[in-house]
């Protein structure tokens, strides 16, 4: 499975990407079902939920406290990146934001209330738990 990311290089500029979570069957989920396609576990240190109120529009340039997964599950951003690409996302899709340093990227937010799920991963994708 593909996952959208936001990071930083080493010179303070932000560009997107995608980390690869790997899958695999679980076919042990419960009798008669059909197995369900499961990642490694990844240690995360916390996890909040936002509700960004309606009408919030543009977030300037701006990074992250710490790397995090977040999970719209409703409403819709528009990143740009200091290299000027931009992505939609909408309810349902993820992100994983790592840009902790540099210029940050710009959140353009649909007119309407948002709620995102924010997941601290210290370790983003990388290691998962062993």
């Amino acid at each position: 499975m593909k996952c959208l990311r936001i990071y930083a290089t080493p010179d303070g500029e932000s560009h997107f990407g995608e980390v690869e979570i790997p899958m695999t069957a679980k076919l042990t989920v419960a009798p008669g079902a059909k197995p369900f396609q499961v990642s490694q576990r990844y240690p995360a240190s916390s996890m909040e939920v936002t509700q960004i109120p309606a009408g919030m529009r543009q977030v300037d340039w701006h990074t992250v406290p710490a790397r995090v997964l977040t999970v719209r599950l409703t409403g819709a951003v528009e990143y740009e990146t200091s290299d000027g690409e931009v992505r939609h996302v909408s309810a349902g899709e993820f992100v994983l934001v790592e840009d902790t340093h540099g210029k940050g990227h710009l959140s353009r937010h649909s007119p309407d209330e948002q709620t995102v799920l924010w997941i601290r991963l210290p370790n983003g994708l990388d290691l998962p738990s062993p």
